[in-house]
């Protein structure tokens, strides 16, 4: 019987013990042209074999011919259309990750709400420029509640923003605090105007009509009393 245990140990077992018996085959083979021919067809099968590689990296093809070399464990001649690499390569340590430069000011409200302060400061209509500091400022108290049990006061948003964006958005405070603009639970207050007045306006226009008529039905009366 052949068990596992009796075998040599596997060099990358993503491909598994079959290819490694090909390449350990490879070696075998005297002739450099069909040597070649033969190798260029195992990397082809490997890639077959393991799917999961990101085929649409532009080191994809480097990678697997590389992984034959590994398999080989450096020994098997034959022309790629890469440089044999070294064997370092495998004790070799991950790139370090680069982190941004830029410090968030503010963690709890995120890098996202500084990048919509930056364009709300772009903007250069000054009606959406205030209607950009209400949505802000209603982002930055929803998050602000999120990761704190306090409240946070508005002026204390407003004061946020201000810092964020160098002094360049600002709103009136008492607007702010009388219609509850920085509160995400209020309906916006221009569609309450616009819905008071304009019932209002119907208010007024049936107290008017029915002056008018009633006037109008007073004179019919008081003619018809004078004939």
């Amino acid at each position: 019987m052949d068990y596992n245990t009796q075998r040599g140990q596997l060099k990358l077992r993503e491909y598994g013990r079959n290819v490694q018996n090909l390449v350990e085959h490879l070696k075998t083979i005297k002739d450099k042209d069909e040597r070649n021919k033969k190798a260029a067809t195992l990397v082809e099968l490997m890639k077959s074999i393991n799917p999961d590689l990101n085929k649409d990296s532009s080191d994809y093809d480097q990678k697997v011919w590389d992984d034959l070399y590994i398999i080989s464990n450096f020994e098997l001649d034959f022309e790629g259309p890469f440089e044999k690499p070294k064997p370092e390569i495998l004790d070799r340590k991950p790139d370090r990750l680069g982190y941004g430069a830029n410090q968030i000011k503010f963690k709890h409200y995120g890098r996202g709400v500084e990048m919509l302060i930056d364009q709300a400061v772009a903007m250069e209509d000054p009606k959406e420029k205030e209607g950009a500091v209400v949505a802000i400022g209603r982002l930055m108290k929803s998050f602000y509640q999120t990761w704190n049990k306090d409240a946070i006061e508005d002026e204390q948003v407003l004061k946020n923003i201000k810092q964020l964006s160098k002094n360049e958005l600002d709103i009136n405070i008492e607007t702010v605090k009388e219609l509850g603009l920085f509160d995400s639970d209020k309906k916006p207050t221009n569609r309450n105007f616009r819905s008071n007045n304009k019932s209002g306006g119907r208010r007024n226009q049936g107290g008017k009509g029915r002056r008018n008529q009633g006037g109008k039905n007073g004179g019919q009366n008081r003619r018809r009393h004078n004939n």
